[in-house]
């Protein structure tokens, strides 16, 4: 696996929805990490950390060294950035002071915001806390990224309908001092920059203030004005269609193209995703940024993990690629485990996630480096007993296993699974 080729400088920015998906992503490369807070941050509240699991958070992140040795950010260290980009109601502005100031005495290393005025607030309570402007905001040209830029903002998260060819453009007129952010991985909105109101309109619940129901990932039929009660599909499965859905986003084999462009941070989308999904797609980037010259053999990784179909969204210039994903997930594996120590003498200790059983397939992801494979021929519960299946999960178990496992290696056999 050390077969490297050139390195891409580019920051690996991965997501993270609680505690266990930060560990998961520092150790499989990541760069750097962005989630939510207590307020104002647009995914569910189950996603959000607490201030004091912040701090925690920014001390772990603080205290990781570089993620290789061609990151980005092995001069100053891993960052944390807290994401701060609902759309905001004036009785909140007053808010936003004392909330970054609290997150910036507590390690934070940037908040990623959308609402103007939010920035603007921000900037001048707290201005010596960076502010990265959320791809919400749509940037889409030079002359609005010389606005952000010229209130304080050191970063844009571009517009997803930007093509590279668009990339490099802005990047070219823009101020030298602004960092440009793409996102390279992982569910797209099919409304411009995620500003839908479908799931208002259907549910009262807003997708720019963090209550997203994914209405459009929903399937729908046809009825005809005089004939109602009587429904037609619109034809693409026997559940109907679901005509609003979009492909999620693989750009593995296109990141120097990007890089070339003028970003400088590649972004992947998931901080409602499982620390297995967390941990393949931050080690498969890692490894294609740190040069392993066979993206082929990422692409089958990044195919481990339950998604829609991929595709290259608007960066090659061709927007109808991204419709349709359907209302259904690709689940080829599934999350077996993780190990609770290094493996010795052939033996692992385990905790259990989904059922397996003794003569499964299992592989192993370990940092920098493709599944391995082996065939498990024994499990033994906490109390030492011999058994068959493991149905179970949050369990301790000891398998067989090969040497070369270290603590937090991700554990997975291939097969459809609904759980996982």
């Amino acid at each position: 696996m050390k077969d490297l080729m050139n390195p891409i400088k580019a920051e690996l920015l991965a997501p993270a929805g609680d505690m266990e998906s930060l560990r998961t992503a520092l150790k499989y490369g990541a760069d750097a990490i962005y989630c939510g807070g207590p307020f104002m941050q647009l995914r569910a509240a189950s996603a959000g950390f607490t201030m004091e699991s912040l701090a925690e958070a920014a001390g772990l992140v603080h205290g990781a060294g570089a993620a290789s040795e061609t990151a980005v950010s092995a001069a100053g260290g891993r960052k944390l950035y807290v994401t701060v980009n609902s759309f905001a109601w004036s009785d909140e502005i007053s808010k936003l002071g004392p909330y970054a100031r609290q997150l910036h005495d507590i390690g934070v290393d940037a908040l990623i915001v959308s609402d103007l005025g939010a920035v603007a607030e921000i900037k001048e309570k707290c201005p010596d806390i960076a502010v990265h402007v959320s791809t919400q905001a749509n940037c889409m040209n030079y002359r609005a990224a010389e606005v952000y830029y010229n209130m304080g903002a050191s970063r844009v998260v571009l517009a997803r309908e930007l093509s590279i060819e668009k990339i490099k453009e802005l990047r070219a007129l823009a101020p030298a001092g602004l960092e440009l952010e793409a996102f390279v991985h992982g569910a797209m909105c099919m409304a411009y920059s995620g500003r839908c109101l479908i799931s208002s309109f259907l549910t009262g619940r807003s997708g720019n203030r963090g209550q997203c129901t994914q209405s459009c990932r929903w399937d729908y039929y046809l009825m005809e004005q005089k004939r109602p009660g009587e429904y037609f599909p619109l034809e693409e499965g026997p559940q109907g269609t679901a005509i609003l859905s979009s492909k999620e986003m693989c750009m593995i084999d296109h990141l120097r193209e990007l890089a070339d462009a003028g970003a400088v941070s590649f972004k992947c989308e998931g901080r409602m995703r499982t620390p297995f999904y967390i941990g393949t797609v931050a080690n498969a980037y890692r490894m294609a940024l740190d040069g392993f010259p066979d993206t082929a053999a990422l692409r089958a990784e990044l195919e481990t993990i339950s998604h829609r179909p991929y595709c290259t969204g608007f960066y090659l210039g061709d927007s109808e690629s991204i419709a349709t994903g359907g209302s259904d997930y690709i689940r080829n594996y599934i999350f077996v485990a993780t190990a609770l120590e290094a493996s010795s003498g052939g033996k692992l200790r385990i905790e259990t996630r989904n059922p397996f059983s003794v003569g499964d397939e299992l592989e192993v992801l370990t940092p920098g480096s493709t599944g391995r494979a082996f065939r498990l021929e024994s499990i033994v519960d906490a109390e030492g007993t011999a058994i068959d299946r493991s149905p179970t999960p949050m369990r301790v178990m000891t398998i067989n296993a090969p040497d070369g496992i270290q603590p937090g290696d991700i554990i997975r056999r291939k097969g459809d699974c609904r759980c996982s």
